[in-house]
């Protein structure tokens, strides 16, 4: 098995209850199970400004599917709960992305591992940190250490 970190967002249609009913959705997929998930963080869009705040979480997960059918299968999730995307950083109903695979680096057309913006988010690296404070990425780096560069990045518990 191995063990793999989803990180999860919503601005859009009640989005505390988008990311609680993608949890239940990622806790239903086949050969996989949900050890974790973190608290939920109210943040500040990034990238584009003009919407509503977002709910963010990250779950870690035990599976047997591989990443790439692991990441088919969390795109699945986000066209079941009407996912579109009209542009970059749009507001969205849910987003799901796989940020890490093991220690595993791959960069394919449809996935890059480790997720190649993780480090720069501040609402993906604190509630990594606070459900995984022992793991240190690929690139040797620490996310509580990580996490320390984000003290005041709008996000709120």
């Amino acid at each position: 098995m191995a063990n793999a970190y989803i990180a999860l967002g919503s601005n859009l249609y009640d989005p505390i209850q988008q990311v609680k009913q993608a949890l239940n959705a990622i806790s239903q997929l086949p050969e996989t199970t949900l050890i974790k998930q973190s608290s939920l963080y109210k943040t500040a869009p990034v990238g584009y400004d003009n919407q509503p705040d977002f709910i963010n979480a990250v779950a870690q997960v035990e599976t047997a599917l591989t990443p790439e059918v692991l990441m088919r299968h969390l795109l699945a999730i986000e066209t079941q709960f009407g996912r579109e995307r009209p542009f970059p950083n749009a507001p969205r109903i849910l987003d799901l992305d796989l940020l890490l695979y093991d220690a595993l680096c791959m960069q394919t057309e449809l996935l890059t591992l480790p997720h190649p913006r993780m480090q720069s988010r501040g609402f993906v690296i604190l509630p990594l940190a606070e459900i995984a404070a022992d793991l240190v990425l690929p690139s040797g780096e620490s996310v509580v250490e990580l996490a320390k560069n984000f003290p005041q990045q709008d996000i709120q518990i």
